[in-house]
């Protein structure tokens, strides 16, 4: 088991199956080292967190879908890496979409929630620039999707 195992296994942190693509596209592509993961969504075995951020979803639930996100790109990341999250270079940029309600502004505390699984995760490995975007509407209904850009070996 790698470190990178090891420290998820630590958090309680179970990696799903890879999420597979919902429309004409390819989880991830990579093209030399980098790795492009496509947006992964708040889904989870229970259904995952859908709804609108300040209108019907918390920040604090905000925060745990945005996790979600994390934990699904990390699943990515393990399939793009043949199994082995020790090729992980580093976690290059997230960019983070909530679907935000009218008057709500914390876009940037939700993506937090992916940001902060990384570095926990990945170490310094996972330090990253970032973009944290509230949208109109997500695919689905689901709360926030993030997408990743990572280097790999």
């Amino acid at each position: 088991m790698s470190t990178v195992e090891d420290r998820l296994k630590a958090m309680g942190v179970e990696l799903p199956q890879p999420v597979a693509p919902v429309a004409n596209y390819v989880p991830f592509v990579r093209s030399g080292n980098l790795v492009h993961i496509s947006g992964q969504i708040s889904i989870a075995a229970d259904g995952g967190i859908k709804g609108t951020v300040g209108v019907d979803v918390d920040l604090e639930t905000a925060q745990k879908a945005a996790r979600l996100c994390g934990v699904n790109l990390l699943a990515q990341m393990k399939a793009a890496c043949d199994g082995d999250l020790e090729r992980v270079v580093r976690v290059v940029k997230l960019g983070g979409f909530v679907q935000a309600g009218p008057d709500f502004i914390d876009i940037p505390k939700v993506i937090n929630g992916c940001s902060d699984l990384m570095v926990e995760a990945l170490g310094d490995k996972g330090r990253h620039a970032r973009s944290a975007v509230g949208v109109y509407k997500l695919p689905l209904g689901f709360a926030v999707e993030v997408d990743a850009v990572v280097e790999i070996i």
